[in-house]
Protein backbone atom coordinates (compact mmCIF):
# COMPACT_ATOMS: atom_id res chain seq x y z
CA UNK A 1 0.00 0.00 0.00
CA UNK A 2 2.77 2.45 0.95
CA UNK A 3 4.54 1.75 -2.32
CA UNK A 4 1.37 2.56 -4.24
CA UNK A 5 0.80 5.78 -2.31
CA UNK A 6 4.36 6.95 -2.87
CA UNK A 7 4.68 6.01 -6.52
CA UNK A 8 7.62 7.45 -8.41
CA UNK A 9 6.92 11.02 -9.41
CA UNK A 10 8.23 12.42 -12.68
CA UNK A 11 11.11 14.88 -12.30
CA UNK A 12 9.25 17.56 -14.23
CA UNK A 13 6.70 17.65 -11.43
CA UNK A 14 9.48 17.82 -8.82
CA UNK A 15 11.72 20.32 -10.60
CA UNK A 16 10.67 23.10 -8.23
CA UNK A 17 11.29 20.86 -5.22
CA UNK A 18 14.88 19.77 -5.70
CA UNK A 19 18.04 20.73 -7.56
CA UNK A 20 19.06 17.10 -7.89
CA UNK A 21 19.36 16.20 -11.56
CA UNK A 22 18.27 12.60 -11.18
CA UNK A 23 14.69 11.44 -10.79
CA UNK A 24 15.83 8.10 -9.45
CA UNK A 25 18.20 9.59 -6.88
CA UNK A 26 15.61 11.97 -5.44
CA UNK A 27 13.04 9.19 -5.34
CA UNK A 28 15.60 7.00 -3.55
CA UNK A 29 16.05 9.67 -0.86
CA UNK A 30 12.30 10.00 -0.38
CA UNK A 31 11.53 6.30 -0.30
CA UNK A 32 14.56 5.28 1.78
CA UNK A 33 14.99 8.10 4.29
CA UNK A 34 11.93 10.35 4.27
CA UNK A 35 8.62 8.60 3.62
CA UNK A 36 9.20 5.65 6.01
CA UNK A 37 9.71 8.09 8.91
CA UNK A 38 7.18 10.74 7.92
CA UNK A 39 4.53 11.31 10.57
CA UNK A 40 1.12 10.14 9.38
CA UNK A 41 -0.38 13.62 9.80
CA UNK A 42 2.47 15.17 7.84
CA UNK A 43 1.91 12.66 5.07
CA UNK A 44 -1.78 13.54 5.01
CA UNK A 45 -1.01 17.27 4.93
CA UNK A 46 1.60 16.80 2.19
CA UNK A 47 -0.75 14.82 -0.03
CA UNK A 48 -3.50 17.40 0.45
CA UNK A 49 -1.10 20.26 -0.39
CA UNK A 50 0.14 18.51 -3.53
CA UNK A 51 -3.41 18.61 -4.91
CA UNK A 52 -3.85 22.30 -4.17
CA UNK A 53 -3.50 24.74 -7.12
CA UNK A 54 -0.59 26.45 -5.31
CA UNK A 55 1.00 23.20 -4.19
CA UNK A 56 4.40 24.32 -5.46
CA UNK A 57 4.60 26.61 -2.41
CA UNK A 58 4.65 23.68 0.00
CA UNK A 59 7.87 22.68 1.75
CA UNK A 60 9.20 19.44 0.21
CA UNK A 61 9.26 16.41 2.53
CA UNK A 62 13.05 16.06 2.69
CA UNK A 63 13.32 19.70 3.79
CA UNK A 64 10.61 19.15 6.38
CA UNK A 65 12.67 16.27 7.75
CA UNK A 66 15.74 18.53 7.93
CA UNK A 67 13.83 21.26 9.81
CA UNK A 68 12.50 18.71 12.28
CA UNK A 69 16.02 17.49 13.07
CA UNK A 70 17.49 21.00 13.33
CA UNK A 71 14.83 22.05 15.85
CA UNK A 72 15.67 19.01 17.97
CA UNK A 73 19.44 19.45 17.65
CA UNK A 74 19.39 22.99 19.04
CA UNK A 75 16.80 22.07 21.70
CA UNK A 76 14.53 24.82 20.43
CA UNK A 77 11.56 25.81 22.53
CA UNK A 78 10.45 29.10 20.99
CA UNK A 79 10.42 29.47 17.21
CA UNK A 80 8.99 31.63 14.45
CA UNK A 81 7.80 30.92 10.94
CA UNK A 82 7.30 33.63 8.33
CA UNK A 83 5.24 32.22 5.48
CA UNK A 84 3.11 29.24 6.44
CA UNK A 85 0.98 28.22 3.44
CA UNK A 86 -0.81 24.97 4.46
CA UNK A 87 1.67 24.31 7.26
CA UNK A 88 3.89 21.36 6.32
CA UNK A 89 7.07 22.95 7.71
CA UNK A 90 5.01 24.35 10.60
CA UNK A 91 3.82 20.88 11.54
CA UNK A 92 7.35 19.52 11.18
CA UNK A 93 8.56 22.14 13.66
CA UNK A 94 5.64 21.68 16.04
CA UNK A 95 6.23 17.92 16.23
CA UNK A 96 9.89 18.54 17.10
CA UNK A 97 9.20 21.02 19.90
CA UNK A 98 8.57 19.95 23.51
CA UNK A 99 4.97 19.98 24.76
CA UNK A 100 5.32 23.55 26.06
CA UNK A 101 7.16 24.80 22.96
CA UNK A 102 5.71 27.70 20.96
CA UNK A 103 5.72 28.84 17.32
CA UNK A 104 4.88 32.41 16.35
CA UNK A 105 3.54 31.82 12.82
CA UNK A 106 2.83 34.60 10.31
CA UNK A 107 1.08 34.44 6.95
CA UNK A 108 -0.99 36.87 4.91
CA UNK A 109 -3.54 34.16 4.15
CA UNK A 110 -5.36 32.37 6.99
CA UNK A 111 -7.40 30.36 4.47
CA UNK A 112 -4.38 28.30 3.41
CA UNK A 113 -3.33 27.73 7.02
CA UNK A 114 -6.81 26.48 7.89
CA UNK A 115 -6.60 23.89 5.11
CA UNK A 116 -3.81 22.19 7.02
CA UNK A 117 -5.14 22.93 10.49
CA UNK A 118 -7.19 19.70 10.79
CA UNK A 119 -4.00 17.66 10.33
CA UNK A 120 -2.15 19.85 12.83
CA UNK A 121 -4.94 19.36 15.34
CA UNK A 122 -5.02 15.61 14.63
CA UNK A 123 -1.28 15.50 15.44
CA UNK A 124 -2.03 17.09 18.81
CA UNK A 125 0.26 20.11 18.39
CA UNK A 126 -2.15 22.97 17.57
CA UNK A 127 -1.68 24.38 21.09
CA UNK A 128 1.95 25.15 20.25
CA UNK A 129 1.04 27.51 17.40
CA UNK A 130 0.23 31.20 17.71
CA UNK A 131 -0.93 32.08 14.19
CA UNK A 132 -1.08 35.70 13.08
CA UNK A 133 -2.67 36.73 9.81
CA UNK A 134 -1.12 39.77 8.18
CA UNK A 135 2.00 41.27 6.66
CA UNK A 136 5.09 40.13 8.50
CA UNK A 137 7.09 43.37 8.60
CA UNK A 138 4.73 45.37 10.84
CA UNK A 139 4.26 42.31 13.08
CA UNK A 140 8.03 41.95 13.42
CA UNK A 141 8.38 45.66 14.15
CA UNK A 142 5.75 45.28 16.85
CA UNK A 143 7.70 42.42 18.42
CA UNK A 144 10.88 44.51 18.42
CA UNK A 145 9.21 47.25 20.42
CA UNK A 146 9.33 44.90 23.40
CA UNK A 147 12.93 44.40 24.56
CA UNK A 148 11.95 41.02 26.02
CA UNK A 149 11.47 39.65 22.51
CA UNK A 150 15.02 40.44 21.43
CA UNK A 151 17.10 37.26 21.48
CA UNK A 152 14.06 35.29 22.63
CA UNK A 153 13.69 32.93 19.64
CA UNK A 154 15.71 29.76 19.11
CA UNK A 155 14.81 29.17 15.47
CA UNK A 156 13.25 31.25 12.70
CA UNK A 157 12.19 29.81 9.34
CA UNK A 158 11.50 32.25 6.49
CA UNK A 159 9.63 31.12 3.38
CA UNK A 160 7.70 34.16 2.24
CA UNK A 161 7.95 37.01 -0.30
CA UNK A 162 11.50 36.95 -1.64
CA UNK A 163 11.60 40.71 -2.27
CA UNK A 164 11.40 41.22 1.50
CA UNK A 165 13.97 38.63 2.60
CA UNK A 166 16.55 41.31 3.35
CA UNK A 167 13.99 43.31 5.33
CA UNK A 168 13.09 40.19 7.28
CA UNK A 169 16.72 39.44 8.04
CA UNK A 170 17.37 42.90 9.41
CA UNK A 171 14.59 42.27 11.94
CA UNK A 172 14.80 38.59 12.83
CA UNK A 173 18.56 38.81 13.47
CA UNK A 174 17.60 40.81 16.56
CA UNK A 175 14.87 38.38 17.58
CA UNK A 176 16.89 35.15 17.41
CA UNK A 177 19.22 34.36 20.29
CA UNK A 178 22.98 34.10 19.98
CA UNK A 179 23.56 30.46 19.03
CA UNK A 180 20.10 30.25 17.47
CA UNK A 181 19.29 29.51 13.83
CA UNK A 182 17.56 31.31 10.99
CA UNK A 183 16.63 29.32 7.89
CA UNK A 184 15.91 31.07 4.58
CA UNK A 185 14.14 28.92 2.00
CA UNK A 186 14.49 29.06 -1.81
CA UNK A 187 17.93 30.68 -1.78
CA UNK A 188 19.03 28.82 -4.90
CA UNK A 189 15.81 29.84 -6.68
CA UNK A 190 15.47 26.99 -9.18
CA UNK A 191 19.15 27.42 -10.01
CA UNK A 192 18.45 30.85 -11.50
CA UNK A 193 20.95 32.55 -9.16
CA UNK A 194 23.76 30.99 -11.22
CA UNK A 195 22.28 31.73 -14.64
CA UNK A 196 22.83 34.85 -16.78
CA UNK A 197 20.06 37.42 -16.30
CA UNK A 198 18.99 37.01 -19.94
CA UNK A 199 18.68 33.21 -19.71
CA UNK A 200 15.22 31.72 -20.35
CA UNK A 201 13.26 31.57 -17.06
CA UNK A 202 9.70 31.35 -15.86
CA UNK A 203 8.29 34.83 -15.24
CA UNK A 204 8.08 34.49 -11.46
CA UNK A 205 11.61 33.08 -11.30
CA UNK A 206 12.96 36.01 -13.30
CA UNK A 207 10.91 38.53 -11.30
CA UNK A 208 12.45 37.63 -7.93
CA UNK A 209 15.89 36.37 -9.02
CA UNK A 210 17.67 39.65 -8.23
CA UNK A 211 16.21 39.77 -4.71
CA UNK A 212 17.44 36.25 -3.92
CA UNK A 213 20.90 37.10 -5.24
CA UNK A 214 20.90 40.28 -3.14
CA UNK A 215 20.07 38.50 0.11
CA UNK A 216 22.59 35.72 -0.61
CA UNK A 217 25.34 38.32 -0.98
CA UNK A 218 24.23 40.09 2.18
CA UNK A 219 24.18 36.92 4.25
CA UNK A 220 27.61 35.91 2.96
CA UNK A 221 29.10 39.14 4.37
CA UNK A 222 27.07 39.51 7.57
CA UNK A 223 29.62 39.17 10.38
CA UNK A 224 26.88 38.48 12.94
CA UNK A 225 26.21 35.01 11.53
CA UNK A 226 27.82 31.80 10.33
CA UNK A 227 26.12 30.41 7.24
CA UNK A 228 25.65 27.13 5.41
CA UNK A 229 23.77 27.01 2.10
CA UNK A 230 22.35 23.56 1.48
CA UNK A 231 21.01 22.26 -1.87
CA UNK A 232 17.96 20.63 -0.27
CA UNK A 233 14.66 21.48 -1.90
CA UNK A 234 15.12 24.80 -3.69
CA UNK A 235 18.06 25.67 -1.47
CA UNK A 236 17.98 26.56 2.21
CA UNK A 237 20.51 28.88 3.86
CA UNK A 238 21.07 28.27 7.56
CA UNK A 239 22.35 31.22 9.59
CA UNK A 240 23.69 30.72 13.10
CA UNK A 241 23.82 33.95 15.05
CA UNK A 242 27.23 34.35 16.70
CA UNK A 243 27.04 37.92 18.06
Amino acid sequence: MAEQENQEIGHKELAHKTLLQSDALYQYILETSVFPREHECMKELRQMSEKHPWGLMATPPDEGQLINMLVKLINAKKTMEIGVYTGYSLLSTALALPHDGKIFAIDINREYYELGLPMIEKAGVAHKIDFKEGCALPLLDELLLDENNKGAFDFVFVDADKDNYLNYHKRVIELVRVGGLIGYDNTLWSGAVARPPDAPMLDYVKQFRSYVIEVNKYLAHDSRIEICQIPVGDGITLCRRII
